[in-house]
């Protein structure tokens, strides 16, 4: 029987309904919760006594003792902002933290020392970033907002897209496009650890996939750039994100549950020592079940591991390990009951026609010792990472047969950096640093493409083996002018490696930025930078041979000149952000295929590899736009985020000439709040516009020829109309009801989320496929035994998808 979403909506609420009122009866509530926490300086780590804490939007205030220690006692279970003061530091704020009657909340605020001089000035604590790298393009998202937003699946990378800049694409999958820049030009850190990639099943050259692999229990906040990025992190062009895990509990040990829409997550936390203290998260999919029962062609299944172990032997040292990993598994579905009368036959026949058989694993692990100084602050980071990315498609899918398409490939980096930041010294604050990394890459490829230079399927079939060492150096340098009111930074930062003469020499490299912000009144202040950043081009082209030949190793950074600069409102009484922002970056020395002309710039949204064929940097790209935000952190249980976008980008190929890129979408809209009601119940929404992207129409001549199709077996797109062609505009709207219960020893969070309430559908690129007979074998041309008819698919994406979760915190 079809119900609609709205009798499932409203039958849920019934359920969850009942539910309260059988755990009423059960249970008796007590106001239990706890605050301990402790307030820091930032720069040196020693404690701040008798800093000010205040709860937002209450009368609970106290001071904290001697070594900076605060407490807050006999507290409502819920959600609380936590500010802290101090004389000659800004003013620190947490947002959002949860209180629960069975266990302590511990609270780490570090304070910012202030420039103030003997001067006294007005200086507000801000409802988001502000970093002087990046005084307007750095955002904070808190673990409640990941957790709770509405269509995210608890995913990271889902919920930055209510963010601007961040495109809002019509698929399943977490690729990362900002400002209008590639799938790979975003870099990741845990920690200050880089972590290659945050998704399983990922695109090899590129970073996304379709399911996050970072677990949200883990996070403390993120630090999200879309320009600007600060000098100790290179090798991004487009977008860098500071996740910060956080510090294990010190007073006793916790347990965490979680049943969510596509896997099954355990939680393990406490103490491992006096001063020491780990966390550990594993997860394992359920999709591969649901998958079989919804008889799609395509069987996923992916596992995880996040990691952390924090010791503090004295006030002076902290160790920090971090890893993750994952396994993941995807497998074809071969025993589909393949109807002919079935609705989406046609459909599943291609995918299986067309999908490969795919096996990965990866794995980061990686130390930080942070040493604290009177003068300064010494970190040191060692660590390494691995990625094994396996592939085959058998003939016919037949295991007995040969071959058709077989791909193994491995990445494998072991990094070092140091960093010494210099305690404010008359003003100015120094940061300085280098590091160095070995790379190796290896790859055996055996499998048909297509060449559009001469029209004929080829053999790509390769072994490679090779390894190159890297080195950066970098320094940065800040300080507060005209009565703090003016902030000026500048840096510098140059990265080379001995792979080949382009690439070689640090001059070639040398990355300059600056930054300022001008605080017109304590609300509102101006904020511009400019920088020049660099990228090395993926593994994959690095390492790829023909005729046993390196054949890109005169191939070049990629290059990256932006600006950006704007006005923010920011209202510390009400937590409200108003911003408004332009940008503009430049792109030279972009990789650009030798065979199909096109700039690698377009290629990365989709399940592969990007990167493994003959490139040359050439390429040019620019990509401008502004954006617009109005942001409301929690406030009188209110929350919000408007955000629009106007973007475009474009980039030239091998002709010269400038072209839309697959992510030129022009407009970004998102909308997204929520309330929280009594008796802990919360309600929030997302709304999502895009305008159309662009994409390339199939060249029907080449892809319908008997012997490519049966090599190919899929469309070959006509890159002499590179995205010419756009798809409708793409709109949604998600909802998600949370309902929970604190008591003395648990908490339970029982949650409905509902994506694509309205079912809007959006056609994609049609899928060229070719007509078939009762067996299933292709028909030709009646005029032309040399061409298949073609048969296009309907292609297209959206549905209503309702999920219930549960959350068990021991």
């Amino acid at each position: 029987m079809n119900i609609s979403p709205f009798k499932r909506f409203f039958a849920v609420m019934k359920f969850l309904n009942l539910l309260t009122a059988l755990l009423f009866s059960v249970s008796v509530f007590s106001q239990s919760g706890l605050i301990t926490g402790r307030v820091l300086d930032d720069d040196s780590g020693e404690p701040i006594p008798f800093a000010l804490v205040a709860i937002q939007g209450t009368a609970l205030n106290t001071s904290a003792d001697l070594d900076g220690n605060f407490r807050f006692e006999k507290l409502n279970p819920g959600f609380y902002n936590i500010e802290a003061s101090a004389l000659g530091y800004e003013k620190g704020v947490r947002f959002e933290l949860e209180v629960t009657n069975d266990r302590p909340l511990e609270v780490e605020m570090r304070l910012k020392t202030a420039s103030v001089g003997l001067k006294e000035v007005e200086i507000q604590a801000s409802s988001i970033s502000k970093v002087e790298e990046a005084p307007l393009s750095a955002r904070s998202i808190g673990t409640s907002e990941i957790k709770r937003n509405p269509g995210g699946n608890r995913d990271i990378s889902r919920t930055i897209r209510v963010l601007p800049g961040v495109a809002i694409i019509p698929s399943f999958r977490n690729d990362i496009i900002i400002r209008g820049g590639a799938a790979n030009e975003n870099r990741f850190y845990i920690d200050g650890i880089e972590i290659p990639n945050i998704n399983h099943f990922a695109t090899q050259g590129a970073s996304g996939g379709p399911v996050g692999l970072i677990n949200v229990d883990l996070i403390n906040e993120v630090e999200f750039y879309s320009g600007s990025f600060p000098v100790a992190r290179g090798n991004a062009l487009s977008s860098l994100m500071e996740f910060g895990f956080k510090e294990p509990r010190s007073d006793k040990h916790t347990l965490n549950l979680v049943v969510g829409s596509s896997d099954l997550g355990v939680t393990f936390e406490g103490p491992t020592g006096e001063r020491s203290g780990m966390v550990l998260s594993v997860r394992r999919s359920y999709l591969q079940a649901l998958f079989s029962l919804l008889e799609l062609p395509f069987l996923p299944t992916y596992n995880d591991y996040n990691f952390k172990w924090s010791w503090k032997p004295d006030d002076r040292n902290r160790i920090t390990i971090i890893s993750l990993g994952a396994l993941d598994d995807f497998r074809l579905n071969t025993g589909l009951d393949t109807d002919p009368e079935g609705e989406n036959f046609e459909r599943n026949r291609y995918l299986l026609d067309n999908l490969v058989t795919n096996h990965q694993w990866n794995y980061t692990i990686g130390s930080r010792w942070d040493h604290f100084r009177e003068k300064g602050t010494w970190t040191f980071v060692l660590s390494r990472n691995m990625l094994q990315n396996d592939a085959f498609r058998y003939r016919d899918n037949n295991e007995d047969l040969e071959r058709t398409f077989d791909y193994s490939s491995g990445e494998q980096e072991n990094k070092f950096r140091f960093e010494y930041k210099l305690n404010p010294v008359k003003g100015w604050r120094i940061l300085a640093g280098a590091g160095m990394e070995r790379a190796i890459y290896d790859n055996f490829s055996s499998l048909t493409d297509y060449n559009p230079l001469t029209g004929d399927t080829v053999l790509v079939d390769y072994v490679t083996d090779v390894s190159f060492n890297k080195a950066q150096a970098f320094v940065q340098t800040s300080k507060k002018f005209l009565d703090n009111k003016l902030t000026f930074s500048a840096g510098v930062r140059t990265d080379v490696n001995d792979f080949g003469q382009e690439m070689g020499n640090p001059l070639e490299q040398l990355s300059p930025r600056t930054a300022i912000r001008y605080q017109i009144t304590p609300s509102l202040s101006f904020n511009a930078g400019a920088g020049i950043y660099y990228q090395l081009p993926p593994y994959t082209a690095l390492g790829f041979r023909q005729s046993g030949n390196l054949v890109n190793q005169d191939i070049r950074f990629v290059r990256n000149a932006q600006a950006a600069a704007g006005l923010q409102f920011d209202s510390d009484k009400s937590n409200r952000v108003i911003s408004l922002e332009g940008f503009y970056k430049k792109y030279s020395n972009y990789p650009v295929s030798v065979t199909r002309g096109i700039s690698l710039a377009n290629l990365g949204a989709d399940f592969g590899v990007v990167g493994n064929e003959d490139i040359v940097s050439v390429g040019l790209g620019r990509a401008y736009g502004m954006e617009l935000m109005i942001r409301q952190k929690l406030y009188k249980g209110f929350y919000g985020i408007l955000a629009y976008t106007y973007v475009r980008s474009e980039f030239t190929g091998i002709d010269g000439r400038f072209a839309p890129s697959n992510w030129d979408s022009r407009h970004l809209l998102s909308a997204t709040g929520g309330v929280q009601l009594k008796k802990n119940w919360e309600i929030g929404f997302r709304f999502a516009f895009s305008g159309g992207l662009p994409y390339t129409p199939d060249n029907e001549a080449a892809s319908l020829n008997v012997n490519t199709w049966n090599a190919i077996r899929m469309g070959i797109p006509d890159f002499a109309q590179l995205n010419s062609e756009r798809i409708k505009a793409f709109h949604q709207l998600d909802i998600r009801v949370d309902k929970k219960w604190y008591f003395d020893r648990w908490t339970l969070n029982l949650f409905l989320d509902i994506q694509n309430l309205y079912n809007a559908v959006v056609p994609l690129k049609p899928t060229l496929d070719i007509l078939r007979d009762e067996t299933g074998a292709g028909i030709t041309d009646p005029n032309d035994n040399s061409r298949y008819l073609p048969n296009y698919l309907d292609n297209s994406t959206g549905s209503v998808l309702p999920a219930i979760g549960l959350i068990i915190e021991l």
